[in-house]
């Protein structure tokens, strides 16, 4: 017979950062996190002093609630998200948020347990 476990996002770990917040839970053995950024923020500004890497090392994998973000990879490649969209992005970008509307996110990578942790 199989486990069942659900869990509420906002149950678990908050961390909070210059303009954001993100929200963890573990639910068996995946990680879930909601993360909701204001505008104004941007990883290389708001995360990057936490994290102490030049870019975001975590992969993402995930959808996009509300807001739009901008993503650009190390090798200069860019693409916008928002509402409705799936997306993947690997290690090694940085990102903003795009206008006046906050950014709501949820991630599904293993990676996010330790995001904006020293």
């Amino acid at each position: 017979m199989g486990d069942l476990e659900s869990r509420k996002l906002g149950s678990g770990e908050t961390r909070s950062f210059d303009k954001g917040k993100l929200e963890v839970v573990q639910v068996g053995e995946a990680t879930v996190s909601r993360a909701t950024l204001q505008p104004g923020w941007k990883w290389s500004e708001c995360v990057k002093p936490i994290a102490g890497t030049s870019t975001c090392e975590v992969e993402h994998r995930g959808y996009v609630v509300s807001g739009r973000l901008l993503v650009r990879m190390d090798n200069g490649t860019e693409t916008e998200i928002g509402a409705g969209d799936a997306y993947s992005i690997d290690p090694g970008h940085d990102a903003w948020v795009v206008g006046e509307e906050a950014y709501v996110g949820i991630d599904f990578s293993p990676g996010m347990a330790k995001y904006a942790t020293s």
